[in-house]
């Protein structure tokens, strides 16, 4: 895939983007080889940083907030994010979103899933995300299906299809085990139908990348650093035709992440590498204000290293084919 747009952009302010659907900006971002980052919000200080520092550099992001970021660390609740997101983001550069909510969770559990997504909806976030993964292929479209049902056209809807490793309990295998054996990959072919008979609006695939640790010794521990099967992206991409997401961004080459927007990836999350920054902030007794500033930090390091700086105006340009 073309690594540049075929057009050619006329010039439009970021404030543009305040009319459209978070659907249409990242079908733009999918078709420009725009990426677009998705910080998750583990503790609520963390939504001002994050939400000052993509404005500054005239980017566009997603801010979002998952189950385990709720119920493991401290982002107190769905509706206490969408508050404090309310209050300082601007919607020329952030949209929010619900990361993460599970058929069935790391630990083995029934997730009632229709009620915390219709609690999202409730609430007006711009996209939702329904985890069936750990389901078999035909109950992870039924769910799917039905949460695209549920959502459409207020809200875009994301999927997983793969094993995207690392919230589990207990030692993963050996990164380089699980690579070569292409274990937990998404399926070009799979993924086809999946798209096909769910009508979803985005796809988190697997593909090299790996969760951070959400629990255990290894959340204080550096992250793997994992690598990206490009060739097997493409075939997904290549069958798919809608914007594809990488979960467990952090720790991940920036140049692989960048040479990964031209094999179909839309959006990266990011999370690790912010708990991080903001936990370890607070247990060096630096305060809540160096924790704050450390997430800042982070966020526009990922940006740099991206290459999304004035992304939302990119985003944005009105565009003659």
């Amino acid at each position: 895939m073309s690594s540049r747009p075929s057009h050619r952009d006329q010039t439009a302010g970021p404030d543009a983007l305040r009319a459209l659907s978070v659907q249409a900006i990242m079908q733009r971002a999918y078709e420009r080889h725009v990426l677009v980052p998705a910080f998750n919000i583990a503790y609520l200080p963390m939504v001002e940083p994050i939400a000052k520092a993509v404005a500054a550099a005239s980017s566009f992001a997603l801010i979002e907030v998952a189950r385990p970021e709720i119920e493991r660390f401290g982002a107190e609740s769905y509706a206490a994010v969408a508050a404090e997101f309310g209050r300082c983001a601007d919607r020329a550069c952030l949209r929010l979103h619900q990361d993460h909510v599970p058929a069935v969770d790391e630990d083995g559990r029934q997730v009632d899933w229709r009620t915390l997504i219709q609690q999202a909806l409730d609430l007006g976030y711009d996209s939702v995300m329904v985890d069936g993964s750990r389901l078999p292929l035909r109950e992870n479209i039924a769910v799917t299906a039905a949460v695209v049902e549920m959502s459409h056209p207020a809200a875009a809807v994301e999927a997983e299809l793969g094993a995207v490793l690392g919230h589990e309990a207990g030692p993963l295998p050996p990164y380089e085990e699980l690579f070569r054996s292409g274990r937990g990959f998404t399926d070009p072919g799979e993924a086809e139908q999946f798209v096909r008979e769910t009508g979803v609006d985005w796809l988190s695939v697997a593909v090299g990348n790996i969760h951070g640790a959400i629990q255990g010794a290894a959340q204080d521990q550096e992250k793997v650093r994992a690598r990206l099967d490009l060739a097997h992206l493409g075939a997904i991409a290549s069958r798919t035709g809608i914007p594809l997401v990488l979960h467990g961004g952090s720790g991940i080459p920036a140049a692989l992440i960048r040479e990964a927007t031209g094999h179909g990836i839309g959006k990266i999350n990011i999370g690790f590498a912010l708990r991080q920054a903001y936990g370890g902030a607070l247990r060096e007794g630096r305060g809540t204000a160096e924790a704050r500033r450390a997430v800042a930090r982070v966020t526009l390091q990922h940006i740099e290293e991206y290459g999304l700086r004035d992304s939302a105006k990119l985003l944005a340009a009105r565009s003659e084919r």
